[in-house]
């Protein structure tokens, strides 16, 4: 897949290749117009940050199974006693990307992250502040068929694909991760409301993939089979309305 060229223009999908991209810069969200006071929930978020205390907790392992859909179909299934456990905050790295989840955060609608709840369907969001790093030598777009967000899963969900991906300073939706340049993001979910509560701690499975050179119907060098190979126990916070 090739990266877009301007801030309009998406990258098509399909293809494993990934040649050289460029930076995209997304647009301000807000219209020079905007006072000070309309701040995003991006915005709200970074504040409670830096104002609030992190409340990280180690998670009590059980015995259950981790389960991840490998390349052409197939279960391949990882007892959790095989996996490490980490706590909010620390590290998983692989050849791929390096991953750090940070907060978990439970939100009222969540639309500058492209995640819309729908009140009156008794709908959340869930959002998770993600620290990534791109350790491949080429540039990848996070939600592309395969990309960065399939190695990421919340048990509770199954493992569900993320309704959206978002740059955590910016807002721009989907972006690209550079090589070696650390970024974070904030993966959304639109989930039921009576889902998940504040303080509980959820588990978000972190999956490594080995990189595959195509042939025949495939080509080029793409990531597949995805193996759950870390656990992060984090607790979440609800924030409401994002204020």
């Amino acid at each position: 897949m090739s990266p877009s060229t301007g801030p309009g223009r998406a990258a098509p999908a399909g293809s494993p290749r990934h040649p050289y991209a460029v930076v995209v810069t997304a647009p301000d969200l807000d219209p020079p117009s905007a006072q000070p006071a309309r701040t995003t929930r991006f915005a709200r978020l970074r504040a409670a940050t830096d104002r609030v205390p992190t409340r990280w907790f180690a998670g009590i392992g059980t015995a259950v199974f981790l389960a991840a859909t490998a390349a052409f179909g197939g279960l391949q299934a990882v007892a959790v006693s095989e996996v490490p456990r980490l706590s909010a905050g620390e590290q998983h790295v692989n050849e791929r990307v390096a991953l750090t989840v940070q907060r978990a955060v439970l939100l009222d609608t969540f639309p500058e992250a492209g995640a819309t709840a729908d009140p009156e369907q008794g709908e959340r969001v869930l959002a998770l502040l993600i620290d990534a790093e791109n350790r491949w030598d080429r540039a990848e777009m996070v939600l592309a068929d395969g990309g960065v967000a399939s190695t990421v899963g919340v048990e509770a969900l199954e493992s569900a694909a993320p309704t959206s991906v978002a740059r955590y300073d910016d807002a721009s939706r989907n972006p690209w991760l550079q090589p070696l340049v650390p970024v974070s993001l904030v993966f959304t979910w639109v989930v039921p409301g009576e889902l998940f509560a504040d303080g509980e701690e959820i588990e978000v499975v972190l999956s490594d993939q080995t990189l595959s050179t195509g042939s025949f119907v495939v080509d080029g060098d793409y990531w597949s089979d995805p193996r759950p190979a870390a656990v992060v126990t984090v607790a979440i916070e609800d924030r409401g309305d994002g204020s």
